[in-house]
């Protein structure tokens, strides 16, 4: 498969591939969160996936079908911290030499995971435009395999994996909600849900600081930030990846964004009354069903927490936990 525009048959390939290296997550429910809300949520729960995030599916997937040249040559990747992570087990998995470019002040739980891993770290500026450009440095040094973390076929075929398994198992859902940052998920998602039932609602979630690919979506044109201002890492790219452009211009339905403060609150939430932790992109869209609740009263609505990974300190930080 070229990097073109992936389809559900692409997606189910990768359900095979990845089979045994991947968790199904669940769907949790709070009947609290549904009675302020006024709809029947269900939670995605990613955070317990493999790596704590859904990012080990586009990863595995990208891996498993690498060339016995490319796998010697050894890969590199670039990643704010939860591609680095899923692409350095995965690399450890196949026994492939990982590098993986991180900005310099990555989250160090995430940073200590993927050198955990296995995976040797190199640390470039701040933006996701620093970490691609030393990756690319890297690969025409050394030759390294690229292994992108979002703008790729088998990335995001990886990714909608998670959407066929919320149309399973939850058949009779109105709507999907699902963070964008570089694309992977919600396109992957949108593909995978659209097909098997295509009246479910698809919706793509971002933060205030960071809605370049809500802005993208209503101008209906790329639109590329010079800088973002997020809690929400996972959601500081500058722009979504032209194929996922692409692919939610055609199969996803509406975007929203909700603020940093709203994502807190969700965060604690998911800690204080169903005892689980979500990372600030995690959070995004589930507050998004909270904020915009009028949208969705007395629908079936599922939204994806799509990671778990913050350090202690970090997370106590940012709920005001002493």
């Amino acid at each position: 498969m070229k990097n073109t525009m992936p389809t559900f048959t692409n997606i189910e390939e990768a359900a095979a591939r990845i089979a045994g290296n991947i968790h199904t997550t669940p769907l949790l429910k709070s009947r609290t969160f549904n009675e302020q809300t006024g709809t029947i949520t269900y939670f995605k729960a990613e955070n317990l996936q493999r790596i704590g995030a859904f990012k080990i599916r586009g990863a595995f997937n990208k891996i498993l079908q690498l060339s016995d040249d490319e796998k010697s040559r050894g890969i590199v990747t670039y990643s704010s911290g939860n591609h680095a992570q899923a692409t350095a087990l995965a690399a450890r998995s196949a026994n492939i030499q990982c590098l993986v470019v991180m900005p310099e002040k990555a989250r160090t739980s995430k940073r200590t995971a993927t050198e955990g891993y296995g995976a040797q770290v190199v640390l470039a500026g701040k933006t996701s435009e620093d970490r691609f450009n030393r990756a690319m440095e890297l690969h025409k040094e050394s030759g390294y395999t690229i292994i992108p973390p979002y703008d790729d076929s088998y990335i995001i075929a990886g990714q909608g994996t998670c959407g066929m398994e919320i149309v399973k198992q939850y058949s009779d859902v109105d709507a999907v909600l699902a963070p964008v940052g570089g694309g992977g998920l919600i396109a992957g998602c949108a593909l995978a849900i659209k097909t098997l039932k295509p009246t479910v609602r698809v919706i793509g979630v971002e933060t205030e600081g960071a809605d370049d690919a809500n802005q993208s979506f209503r101008q209906k044109k790329l639109i590329r930030y010079e800088k973002t201002v997020t809690i929400a890492d996972g959601m500081r790219n500058l722009s979504v990846g032209n194929l996922n452009f692409e692919m939610i211009l055609r199969y996803v339905d509406d975007m929203l964004t909700v603020s940093d403060a709203d994502v807190i609150e969700m965060m604690r939430f998911f800690f204080e009354r169903m005892k689980i932790v979500a990372e600030p992109t995690g959070a995004v869209a589930p507050a998004a069903v909270r904020v915009h609740s009028d949208m969705f009263k007395g629908k079936k609505v599922c939204a994806i927490i799509s990671g778990g990974n913050i350090g202690t300190e970090d997370f106590c930080s940012l709920l005001n936990y002493s």
